[in-house]
């Protein structure tokens, strides 16, 4: 997650849909004083040779604090911090009103079918599992609430931020987030693939059945309504 009050940005990020490649382009074109997150000590290295920059200004003031903060901050002996993945409903209770109003807000979504393949050759894939339809039974609850992007870009199921770019247009959304910021600079994804390697089919057609198909239905309902993915 990237808040950037050098561009006027805040970059909310979801699971399993480039989020990484996305977070370390936008790094390279971020001010001292912006909120950057922290990913993978793996993912940081990178980032800190590709952009120059790593995770920065993550703690959250503390006169953003409710009383809830206050106690959670004590209990654990460590000021609350911005983080990787975090919420629209999170983010905005810890930036001015001015910060949400008038920073460009942005995010990217996936079609769960092609997510649900995705996640399931990274979580072990044929070696660890009988089938797709035997992982998402036994992870359903876990693939819920883990991977499901429609709760990070909403609030109280109203969508919050200006625009859900999607993961099948990934050659284009580097030039379009340009052109929505303005940027002098030009965006561009580093070359490596962070997972790439785990996924063995790329059709997620060729793996799912029907009773999978069913299931990813029921689990990303909200989604696959709003951004109009089908199987």
């Amino acid at each position: 997650m990237i808040i950037s009050h050098k561009h006027k940005f805040i970059f909310v990020k979801t699971k399993k849909t480039a989020g990484t490649s996305i977070e370390i382009a936008l790094s390279k074109i971020c001010g001292n004083e912006d909120i950057i997150t922290s990913i993978s000590q793996k993912d940081e290295i990178i980032r800190k040779e590709y952009s120059q920059r790593t995770a920065q200004n993550d703690k959250i003031p503390i006169n953003k604090y409710s009383k809830f903060d206050f106690i959670k901050s004590l209990s654990q002996r460590n000021m609350l911090r911005f983080y990787n993945h975090m919420p629209c409903s999170e983010i905005k209770r810890f930036v001015s009103k001015q910060v949400w109003d008038d920073y460009y807000k942005f995010t990217i979504d996936r079609n769960p079918f092609d997510k649900v393949v995705s996640l399931y050759y990274w979580s072990g894939g044929d070696k660890k599992f009988n089938g797709i339809y035997e992982f998402l039974i036994s992870r359903e609850k876990e693939t819920f609430v883990n991977f499901n992007s429609f709760d990070i870009y909403t609030i109280n199921d109203i969508v919050a931020v200006d625009t859900i770019y999607k993961y099948e247009n990934i050659n284009s959304i580097c030039s379009d987030i340009a052109e929505n910021l303005q940027l002098k600079e030009t965006l561009a994804l580093p070359t490596y693939k962070a997972k790439s390697h785990t996924r063995k089919v790329n059709n997620y057609r060729d793996v799912l059945d029907e009773k999978s198909i069913e299931l990813i239905k029921n689990i990303f309902a909200r989604e696959i309504k709003l951004l109009g993915y089908e199987y």
